[in-house]
């Protein structure tokens, strides 16, 4: 079992759940994707679109101008750099500024474009399951058996993008914790993460700060905010290694990589 990359959440938007506007400044961005490379983050994922629910999205060219000056920033500065955006166009741009890593949180669904580019550039995609944009997402959150349902939706996704061009290994599937699920979803997709992780491809884990970790331990008017759930971030970071995950999209780096330092000490491996 190897330990899990790192990537770094950079929001570079003025309405995301956790953050939003603290990175909206370009040289407020870099500095601080500067700052979560030198906290052991492998990848900075650099997005300008909230997709957190009810959030309304930008045009196309508010998208690129927030996310692209910041990309090539990284990219100069020798940071590997995902994009996080579901448009194509902004994908393209993104990737000529220097972004090696495309994060589709609609995992090609939302633009028809997205597959053809991401397969033409050669580069990894991340295709996260998704039933629907953040205004209509949650009214989605309907299943029989979650887990059986989350994969058998990633696997027919994964067969459009193999037969759009993009090769196999370059494709890492992420279940989508919090996009049209709630806290009993949530919960049972990482309970039973290792059967997301044996269909084979790479996988992407995201808990960090979300609604369903704030909630742990309170009430529904009580929860705990955004900055307060790193801990439990980190938790679930630890699980998620345990499962066989191929990297954690965190807020918190340092959190995180304490907790597989001690998820490598009590496995007995070295740090």
């Amino acid at each position: 079992m190897t330990r899990p990359l790192v990537m770094g959440v950079l929001n570079v938007t003025p309405d995301s759940f956790s953050d939003g506007g603290a990175w909206l400044d370009r040289d407020a961005a870099v500095a601080h994707g500067l700052e979560l490379r030198s906290q052991g983050a492998a990848f900075v994922d650099v997005g300008g679109e909230s997709t957190r629910p009810g959030a309304a999205r930008p045009d196309e060219t508010e998208e690129v101008r927030r996310v692209v000056p910041v990309v090539a920033d990284l990219a100069a500065a020798g940071v590997a750099v995902s994009v996080d955006t579901m448009r194509a166009a902004v994908a393209a741009a993104a990737l000529e500024a220097g972004a090696v890593i495309v994060n589709d949180v609609s995992g090609g669904l939302a633009d028809p474009a997205m597959a053809p580019l991401v397969a033409s550039a050669g580069v990894d995609f991340v295709a996260m399951h998704w039933r629907g944009h953040s205004d209509v997402m949650q009214t989605r959150a309907d299943y029989g058996n979650v887990t059986q349902d989350v994969c058998r939706e990633l696997a027919a996704r994964l067969d459009v993008l193999v037969r759009a061009g993009i090769a196999p290994e370059r494709i890492i599937l992420d279940p989508g914790l919090g996009f049209a699920k709630n806290a009993e979803h949530n919960w049972a997709l990482l309970r039973e993460l290792p059967t997301l992780v044996e269909q084979g491809q790479r996988v992407l884990v995201g808990t960090s700060r979300k609604r369903f970790l704030g909630s742990v331990g309170r009430t529904s008017d009580n929860l705990r905010p955004p900055h307060e759930r790193d801990t439990a971030t980190a938790v679930t970071s630890a699980y998620a290694a345990d499962a066989g995950a191929w990297a954690l999209r965190v807020h918190d780096v340092p959190a995180t990589i304490d907790a597989l330092d001690v998820w490598a000490a009590w496995r007995g491996e070295a740090q």
